[in-house]
């Protein structure tokens, strides 16, 4: 192609293969955590705790309601004023928690209601405790339906990770912005970097198909 820099993209081939695994590093350590949190948040929602569901409704629709730049914004800037000194890497990590886990707690609440309510009742008439029911019937049996849209939410996250740019996270983006200005070479590295994300994404995609069938 006449006039493309072929040689800025070979030179920041290490860099984003570099930035790459923190992007993947970030992504499992936070998608790790928002899973844990989001778990209990959607076990809460659909349980028979009424404050403590009326709180955590309140969270999902402020994580629903926000951009997810302002929420790193809010929890970069936030946390030192509380006393937690965190790097911008766990920063970010936490941030990409916090929005993904309000998602994850739908996801999850919207499985266990998609059950047949007879489903708990029979728990119930054989002496089981809503929680138990919950747990041990509705849960387990939900774990199919919401397989695919936390394997989207994965993938989301993943792509979310590039915001982390904007509080200095050595990621994959933030790899080409500093090659970028170093190099003059926007749409090179913009080019190099699409490319970088849709193999990632590819990747996640293919395992997310793979997971479902074996579920199916």
């Amino acid at each position: 192609m006449d006039g493309f820099d072929w040689g800025a993209i070979w030179y920041a081939v290490p860099y984003m293969l570099q930035g790459t695994l923190v992007t993947l590093e970030i992504s499992i350590l936070a998608m790790a955590l928002a899973t844990l949190v989001g778990v209990v948040f959607g076990l809460i929602s659909a349980s028979d705790l009424g404050i403590l569901k009326a709180v955590i409704r309140a969270y999902v629709y402020f994580v629903r309601g926000t951009p997810a730049l302002v929420q790193i914004f809010l929890i970069y800037f936030a946390l030192p004023r509380i006393g937690l000194e965190l790097t911008s890497f766990w920063s970010g990590v936490v941030a990409l928690a916090f929005n993904s886990a309000g998602f994850i707690a739908e996801i999850v609440r919207a499985g266990l209601q998609s059950i047949d309510a007879g489903q708990a009742e029979a728990a119930l008439s054989i002496g089981m405790t809503n929680r138990q029911s919950i747990l041990f019937i509705l849960l387990p049996q939900s774990l199919r339906r919401i397989t695919p849209p936390l394997t989207n939410e994965v993938i989301t996250l993943v792509k979310s990770s590039s915001l982390l740019s904007v509080i200095s996270v050595t990621e994959l983006t933030r790899s080409a912005q500093v090659i970028i200005a170093a190099k003059f070479v926007p749409f090179e590295l913009y080019a190099e970097l699409a490319v970088f994300y849709l193999v990632i994404i590819s990747v996640l995609s293919w395992f997310s198909e793979f997971v479902e069938k074996r579920l199916a």
